[in-house]
């Protein structure tokens, strides 16, 4: 089954609100404190991933990915559908909740949920009130949670805004207060893409609901949310604040991711005092330039976005270009039909490069079952990872028509300087270091090609040809 994108599938609606000023405690840079690597199902399995498939990518990433930082295994969005197949018939679809109205795992896709149910369950059984089907079970990713950590990885999970329909229609009560999921729910806002949930009131009973959903994910040893149609298209910071203070009060170090983008540069110091990263723009996918349909977001879109993003990464902010389409994408990605990343290998080179000097989170959307060495080399390059990881600074510093360049400030007085071509004909380069930056000076310095990794001898300056959408990617000492 070939799923189209969550923004497709309900039509796209893009809603930039106004920047709304509130009194928030500071993210903690310790809860991420580098920009999150990991690996994440949406690219490879959409809606369907099971528990199996689940593991196995885990495995494959614990063996040949963790030992360089990848360490966020990301359950995506789907993990509460029973018949994943039928999203673009919503009346078809079939939930899994808990007594308290929550989403929680379909057994017959993550059957140790089973395993980890709660000590007086209540007997799975299919509603027989409201519109909407909804099988209550006590169910939970405690069990897979534990498992993950003890593979030495961090466990997260994907959730859409809101309450579900479901729960509302049934006016379940929430679990830890005197309210219902009715009192909770705002019937007149929803999703414009998701046919699932209903917004939340900014009251006592929707901070309940968020309260009541954060001590859930924290008992499943859930340490990444991300939360989806609430940075943009539209942007709710109300419900953001909620989930900012319910995480909070749970006391658990969790990471919060806030889709989709592109998140309005207003609202940046307000998203950076609530989460730890933020999409920057709508979906990518591995397309290198715009298409007519103005979806997806491309490689070469996000040159601008990173550029006019810069200011706001720092340790515990981290603004996020979005996953890396590499690989094989399959056997159900959440856009387009199964196939091999379309990017080529200097597109794929320009995108790590970029989103490693910009210091972008590093999310794969890979299957990592079918990982083939070039992908494993390009993900596994230390010293690309180290400039991510340890860069103080980074900026755009030339931007010329397809010649781009950026520089980052690397411990030990080194700098990192990344040269693009992002046109559609050889770029011949003869500059001066110099000319990427004052900082950069006039002397000569000892020059790393990252991606050739060969030390070039000491330079004032750079002679290359860059085919069309090629980099190179130099540590300078």
């Amino acid at each position: 089954m070939i799923f189209a994108s969550k923004r497709l599938l309900y039509g796209m609606m893009f809603v930039v609100l106004g920047s709304i000023v509130i009194t928030a405690k500071a993210q903690q840079p310790s809860v991420a404190p580098t920009p999150p690597m990991g690996w994440n199902s949406w690219d490879s399995y959409g809606l369907t991933i099971t528990e199996q498939q689940f593991r196995d990518n885990v495995t494959v990433q614990k063996q040949k990915l963790l030992p360089f930082g990848w360490r966020y295994a990301v359950i995506d969005e789907g993990w509460f559908f029973e018949n994943p197949q039928d999203r673009e018939t919503p009346d078809k679809l079939h939930y899994a909740i808990d007594s308290h109205g929550r989403y929680v795992p379909v057994p017959a896709r993550f059957p140790s949920a089973v395993n980890g149910r709660a000590a007086s369950p209540v007997s799975p059984q299919p509603a027989s009130t409201g519109k909407l089907l909804a099988t209550v079970e006590e169910t939970n990713f405690t069990e897979i949670g534990r498992w993950v950590h003890a593979q030495g990885l961090k466990f997260g999970i994907h959730i859409v805004r809101g309450i579900p329909r479901a729960s509302v229609e049934r006016s379940l009560p929430i679990e830890g207060s005197s309210f219902s999921t009715q009192d909770a729910a705002d019937t007149s806002d929803s999703c414009p893409w998701d046919p699932t949930n209903w917004g939340v009131r900014d009251n006592a009973a929707g901070q309940a609901w968020y309260d009541s959903l954060l001590r859930q994910y924290a008992s499943w040893g859930v340490d990444l949310l991300k939360v989806d149609c609430i940075s943009d298209h539209p942007y709710k910071v109300d419900e953001i604040r909620m989930i900012r203070r319910a995480i909070d009060k749970t006391g658990r170090p969790i990471v919060l991711s806030l889709s989709p983008g592109p998140t309005n540069l207003a609202h940046a110091e307000e998203v950076g005092s609530l989460a730890a990263m933020w999409r920057i723009s709508d979906d990518i996918w591995d397309v290198w330039a715009k298409p007519s349909l103005g979806f997806p977001q491309t490689v070469q879109s996000q040159f601008v976005r990173l550029a006019a993003w810069e200011r706001y990464a720092k340790p515990g902010n981290w603004p996020d270009a979005d996953m890396l389409p590499l690989g094989e994408l399959r056997p159900s990605p959440g856009w387009g039909a199964p196939r091999r990343s379309l990017l080529t290998l200097e597109d794929q080179r320009t995108q790590l490069t970029l989103w490693a000097i910009a210091r972008s989170p590093l999310i794969l959307g890979a299957n990592l079952t079918l990982l083939d060495e070039p992908t494993l080399a390009l993900l596994t390059n230390r010293e690309l990872i180290a400039i991510n990881q340890t860069a103080t600074e980074s900026s755009e510093v030339l931007h010329e028509g397809a010649l781009i360049a950026w520089h980052a400030s690397l411990p030990g007085g080194k700098v990192a300087l990344a040269i693009f071509n992002t046109g559609e004909t050889p770029l011949k380069i003869d500059r001066k270091f110099a000319d990427f930056g004052s900082s950069l000076g006039v002397r000569k310095r000892s020059v790393r090609n990252v991606w050739d990794a060969k030390d070039s001898g000491r330079a004032d300056g750079i002679t290359q040809e860059l085919a069309p959408h090629a980099c190179v990617l130099l540590v300078l000492r």
